[in-house]
């Protein structure tokens, strides 16, 4: 795997000036991933997102790749497809055969977990050779904050609300990167922008793997997240260090965790800092934040159990 000096000297694939938040958790995952793929040329798919419209507003790009724009529900498909495209011209002796291409699409969790998930869940099964990665910030972040599937429980969100009749979101997040590795592809692993080498590493071993591979990396928001935007770094560091978030790979089967966390933190150390659940910290809903705890604790134990020892 890459070092530091070594990625240093990447070309970095996602020029500065375009208009994403300051402190935006997907640009630093983009720029990340795609240090990961090598010299060899990228083509880029893009679920309709903040990413997406924030890179793209006409006449500009700020992607030093050729790029492709499809649908919110649609990326994985439409890189699936230029990927079978390529391999199809090699075969018809209209492109070198020996040349390498990486295929990769971006989605955020709405547009992933939730919209984009029939597309990305065939494209995972049918094999194609592509990387898919959601960059992960816990809601509709471009239209609104409303909550997704991976808004997590207790959060509060534009429709997920806090007041008398609930207390922010009812329902527990969606463990999408098991899910994925349930398809049995190749290579699934969750990352986080505040670990770049594992993040480097991992988005290295998926473009190198034959075969569909896929990255579910915590990319903080600091908008919806009501964090100052200096702070996404460290609120994605201590969501792996509470266990909220664990850092784990899923290769051809077999769970590894790759950042072991020995002494995990109490999770409201992830939590208090943002204000989407500054509620939870409130008078009556001790047994709520103890609910949230209790929650990553099962996941926590569940995942190591299914890890290797190694």
């Amino acid at each position: 795997m890459a070092n530091l000096k070594e990625l240093t000297r990447r070309e970095d694939r996602l020029a500065g000036g375009h208009r994403l938040c300051a402190g935006c958790g997907a640009s630093i995952a983009v720029r990340q991933v795609l240090l990961g793929a090598g010299e060899d040329p990228v083509v880029v798919g893009c679920a309709t997102g903040c990413l997406e419209v924030s890179t793209t507003i006409y006449p500009y790009s700020s992607w030093k790749t050729p790029f492709i724009h499809n649908a919110f529900e649609n990326s994985s498909a439409t890189i699936s497809g230029v990927e079978a495209a390529f391999n199809g011209l090699k075969r018809a002796g209209k492109i070198d055969p020996d040349k390498k291409v990486r295929f990769v699409a971006f989605g955020g969790d709405g547009g992933t977990y939730d919209i984009g998930l029939q597309a990305l869940s065939g494209a995972m099964e049918r094999g194609h050779d592509m990387v898919y990665v959601c960059y992960d910030n816990g809601a509709y972040m471009n239209t609104g904050i409303q909550r997704s599937s991976a808004t997590p429980k207790g959060a509060w969100a534009t429709t997920a609300e806090v007041g008398a009749a609930q207390q922010g979101k009812r329902q527990r997040r969606k463990d999408l990167t098991q899910i994925i590795a349930a398809h049995g592809v190749p290579y699934a692993a969750q990352a986080s922008v505040s670990h770049w080498k594992d993040l480097t590493d991992k988005a290295e071993k998926a473009f190198n793997t034959p075969g569909a591979a896929f990255l579910n990396v915590f990319a903080p928001c600091p908008r919806g997240w009501r964090i100052p935007s200096s702070a996404t770094v460290e609120i994605a560091k201590a969501a792996v260090q509470t266990g909220f978030w664990p850092l784990y790979e899923v290769e051809d089967g077999v769970f590894r965790q790759t950042v072991k966390v020995h002494n995990r933190k109490p999770v409201e150390e992830f939590l208090k800092p943002q204000g989407r659940f500054k509620h939870l910290f409130a008078p009556g809903n001790e047994a709520l934040l103890a609910e949230v705890q209790a929650d990553v604790d099962r996941a926590w134990d569940a995942l190591l159990g299914r890890c290797s020892t190694e």
